[in-house]
């Protein structure tokens, strides 16, 4: 290294150490920019949970990407020959059918695209792979049944 005469007291850079200089400070300069960047990115919730007044119940609102991450499905209630009995009655596929700590019986109904809103069902009984019910939603009502314990922890907060 030799001594910069224009400038006393510096030591004058070699041209490639100049160069690699300059590159190792605009490399320094772009990483921090991303790191800023990072910072100003808003993270959106993948779910929206909101109380339904006069319930116990929630409604849980999904966004698209965590539809699609859920992969949620759903069916109708209908009325079908029960296998039992051969006789008329509400029905759902078994899948749709959850329990909780208590015992209690429950379905999500799917009111409007990407939103669920958890409805206690009475079973009569299960034959097979359908849900043969005593109450529960109307004929027609749309039941999660793939999803529906994704959307039971979300609902109560479960692993949060």
């Amino acid at each position: 290294m030799r001594q910069d005469v224009t400038h006393p007291g510096r030591v004058a850079l070699p041209g490639t150490h100049r160069w690699m200089v300059v590159l190792l400070a605009v490399g320094g300069l772009q990483l921090a920019a991303c790191g800023r960047q990072a910072d100003h990115v808003e993270h959106e919730a993948p779910a929206h949970v909101e109380h339904v007044a006069g319930s116990e119940i929630s409604r849980v609102t999904l966004t698209a990407k965590a539809m699609e991450r859920l992969d949620v499905q759903a069916a109708e209630v209908r009325m079908a020959l029960a296998p039992r009995s051969g006789m008329l009655r509400k029905i759902v596929p078994y899948a749709a059918v959850l329990y909780d700590a208590d015992g209690s019986t429950w379905v999500y109904t799917v009111p409007e695209p990407n939103t669920f809103v958890r409805e206690e069902i009475v079973v009569d009984y299960i034959e097979g792979d359908v849900a043969v019910l005593t109450e529960g939603p109307p004929v027609g009502t749309n039941v999660v049944t793939v999803g529906g314990m994704e959307l039971f922890g979300t609902e109560f907060e479960v692993g949060h």
